[in-house]
């Protein structure tokens, strides 16, 4: 029972510290998904030591219970800090978006709810249409909202490093947005180290352009697109958005991306997790030093200057791939050209950490999507 519990508290340091090398970060997505599992484990370790003490004061069952409640405290400290944002979450979107009061409470589900934590991986997935949209090797997958009308279509772009990755990841979003009256496009894109800058970005041009030239059969209110992406895909969807001047595109969302490339460059994430720069030079054609203008050009950070939209950045403080600092960096940008920016900082949030998307951080980057796209395409 001591190792057990000791194993359990080794691994709760990951809900709450940056996990120090690839192997423990993975680790740490199924913690920030999963907290309340791990909890219950650390609770039951915990009765079983101190029901199991034969010997009040040896040092093993001491430290059983030592070790289980402190990791039951680690494991709930995110659950804790998730009740504790949603409480204030809508509240400060409506202020820094300067949305109508109660624009959203009334109508959306609350931010977070324990009991959604265990529910929400256990509905179904919406079904989707795959086509292509710019030639045979290029497709997207189309989950078509149900709702009657012309909807809004939210295009989805994964991440991967801009080397990997398809439309199928992390797909629970997608139906979720399906079911709420959107449309959903998962967009597959051109890959490093064979295409690189800006051809993504042009792959996210032609895939609109494909989803309004057939906006009629797919039921898409043509003058109303918003881009997801997440990781690198998240940086492919913020200059798309601030460089196509595409007034049909009316915000932008982005979990955990890089948006400042210059700076990301020089301030790289641990080798022990993942060598930034060698992912960075693959996607750019080089190192900074020999093709800077590559860096500055793919620079969502820089791009604002040209023309921003409506942007919701989610990012965990504790993301060790993709510093917290740049989405910090694109908001104060964003703030300085008076272009409604709300950044979603999640304390203990890890990169990744909406995998199970209905974790803590799962659940209020959900809610935050939500109230962001009644924001930006005026639905009521």
């Amino acid at each position: 029972m001591f190792w057990i519990a000791f194993i359990l508290f080794v691994v709760s340091l990951l809900a709450v510290f940056k996990p120090p090398f690839y192997q423990a970060w993975l680790v740490s997505v199924a913690v920030a998904g999963l907290p309340w599992f791990f909890a219950l484990i650390s609770l039951g370790v915990f009765l079983a030591g101190l029901f199991g003490m034969q010997a009040a004061f040896s040092l093993y069952p001491a430290a059983t219970l030592v070790f289980a409640g402190a990791s039951f405290l680690l494991y709930a400290a995110p659950i804790a800090a998730a009740f504790r944002i949603a409480a204030r979450l809508p509240e400060r979107m409506e202020r820094v978006l300067e949305l109508p009061p109660e624009s959203g409470k009334r109508t959306l589900p609350a931010p977070f709810r324990f009991r959604r934590m265990i529910t929400d991986p256990l509905k179904g997935n919406v079904p989707f249409q795959t086509m292509p949209y710019c030639s045979e090797s290029l497709t997207l997958d189309f989950y078509a909202s149900r709702t009657n009308g012309r909807c809004p279509c939210i295009l989805v772009i994964h991440g991967g490093s801009w080397s990997s990755g398809h439309s199928r990841q992390l797909p629970e979003l997608n139906g979720k947005l399906a079911r709420a009256g959107y449309h959903v496009a998962a967009i597959n894109y051109r890959l490093a180290p064979g295409f690189t800058s800006p051809l993504p970005v042009e792959d996210v041009g032609n895939a609109v352009d494909f989803l309004r030239q057939h906006a009629y059969q797919l039921r898409i209110a043509p003058d109303q697109f918003v881009l997801l992406g997440r990781s690198a895909g998240g940086q492919i969807a913020l200059q798309a958005a601030y460089t196509s001047r595409d007034p049909g595109i009316r915000g932008v969302i982005a979990f955990y991306a890089p948006a400042d490339m210059v700076w990301g460059y020089s301030a790289p994430a641990s080798r022990l997790v993942m060598d930034s720069r060698k992912v960075m030079e693959m996607y750019l054609g080089g190192s900074y030093p020999a093709v800077p203008e590559m860096y500055h050009g793919a620079s969502p950070l820089e791009a604002v200057a040209g023309h921003a939209v409506p942007t919701l950045l989610i990012h965990g403080k504790n993301d060790v791939l993709v510093s917290y600092e740049h989405s910090v960096r694109l908001e104060k940008a964003l703030h300085a050209r008076n272009t409604p920016c709300y950044l979603l900082g999640l304390p203990f949030g890890t990169h990744g950490f909406d995998y199970v998307p209905g974790g803590p951080e799962g659940q209020l980057a959900a809610y935050a999507v939500h109230h962001f796209l009644r924001f930006v395409t005026k639905r009521t």
